[in-house]
């Protein structure tokens, strides 16, 4: 009986030794992650009210490129997610363990989508999670999000506009989540021509939030390229007014500028931002200033034959000029029968020796009258095309003044606005 009473003893503390062996390793992190993952809780958590709250505290925004041809920007988000599971809570006197890491993909995480996006990338900040005693659940998201955004350009290169992301969380028919969104912090702002001035979180209507984000161009670099060569040309040729009407030194100089004109806009063309609700004025300028140099050049042209032959309109003949008399050493006949039926001199009252003398000294003297007249009439000429040209000159500075007043004022206060929020029903 006592050597049965000792072995039965044995038995008791070994077995007591095995289970306090087994409960103590049971009270570790691991043994607790495991006992939560066992539960196999991949469902979102149901309450009565069918609405689970998703806290988002902070939010890291970074704009990593715009699109101005296609107006869409690409960004970049990364989310701090907070969330209450009752169901993964634990009993601080079994485990006393404030916080524990589960794997994302054993518990349910939530998701978040861009309603605007037209293209989203869904990553995870970390494979794993954060839970806490209590039930909350803590986790990070990262999203790569094309926004479709038609920026306003009507002032382009000296634009500027917000574009609204729009971020939800799922919810249908009163279930689902219940988004709240706390702040937002913006990182390197630069993008190439583009800069983002400040991101802020912004509420419209129910349950609708988004980030509302200020971006706006650097202007340097596009008006170096764009508006300062388009000004310069056109400064340039109101300068080739200097030139002298004749020769046609000035017309083949005004053709050539409006070729190099063409010339920059067909070489500028894949720079320029796409259409959109509001189109960039800059579109209408080149389209201005290559009417102007047109303008000039006809204006030229035009000018040209007025000193040549004082005429105006390209279309009309030539008008003759009395021709002059004919040279000397012609035959006295055709000169005679060209007069027509002029006054006959009487042969009796002329020495015959002289006459013959007279005739010649007289065609002499009526080509010589011709040649001076030719010559005052194309000075005439000359001096009604320099008078017209100045007016030219003057009307196409004040073109130039107006037009570019009017230009400095719809860059600076003429308003264009777009509804950002259409994608919103």
């Amino acid at each position: 009986m006592e050597a049965g009473g000792a072995s039965t003893l044995f038995l008791l503390m070994l077995l007591s030794t095995v289970c306090a062996r087994a409960s103590a390793a049971c009270t570790t992190r691991r043994c607790l992650a495991q006992a939560l993952i066992d539960r196999k809780l991949l469902s979102q958590p149901q309450t009565d009210q069918c609405k689970q709250t998703l806290k988002v505290p902070f939010i890291e925004y970074q704009t990593l490129s715009v699109d101005t041809m296609n107006l869409r920007f690409t960004s970049r988000m990364q989310a701090r997610m907070e969330w209450t599971d009752p169901e993964l809570a634990w009993n601080r006197s079994e485990y006393d363990y404030e916080s524990v890491v589960l794997p994302v993909d054993k518990v349910w995480t939530p998701e978040l989508t861009v309603t605007n996006s037209m293209s989203l990338v869904l990553l995870h900040g970390s494979k794993d999670l954060l839970a806490s005693s209590n039930g909350t659940m803590k986790h990070t998201m990262s999203f790569i999000v094309v926004v479709t955004c038609e920026v306003n350009l009507f002032r382009y290169p000296f634009s500027s506009d917000t574009c609204p992301v729009a971020i939800e969380a799922w919810s249908k028919d009163g279930c689902g989540m219940d988004l709240q969104l706390k702040d937002v912090h913006l990182l390197d702002g630069e993008q190439g021509d583009w800069s983002t001035d400040w991101v802020r979180v912004r509420k419209r209507g129910a349950g609708q939030h988004f980030l509302l984000v200020s971006l706006s161009t650097k202007s340097m670099n596009p008006f170096i390229s764009l508006i300062l060569p388009s000004i310069l040309i056109l400064f340039v040729d109101v300068v080739s007014f200097a030139l002298p009407l004749g020769g046609g030194e000035r017309n083949s100089f005004k053709v050539t500028l409006a070729l190099s004109f063409i010339m920059f806009l067909l070489i500028l063309n894949s720079l320029l931002p796409g259409d959109s609700q509001c189109s960039p004025i800059l579109r209408i300028h080149f389209c201005v200033c290559l009417v102007f140099l047109v303008l000039s050049m006809t204006a030229s042209m035009m000018l040209t034959r007025v000193a040549k032959d004082g005429l105006m309109i390209p279309l009309l003949c030539c008008k003759k000029t009395p021709s002059a008399p004919s040279e000397p050493g012609e035959d006295p006949d055709e000169e005679a029968s060209a007069g027509g039926e002029g006054e006959k001199k009487d042969p009796g009252n002329e020495l015959p020796e002289f006459s013959g003398d007279r005739q010649q000294l007289q065609k002499v003297v009526d080509f010589l009258e011709g040649v001076e007249e030719e010559k005052q009439q194309n000075e005439r000429f000359y001096r009604i095309a320099c008078r017209l040209d100045k007016i030219c000159f003057y009307l196409y500075v004040l073109m130039c003044v107006v037009y570019f007043c009017l230009l400095t004022y719809m860059f600076t206060s003429y308003p264009c606005e777009i509804e950002h929020f259409a994608f919103w029903y």
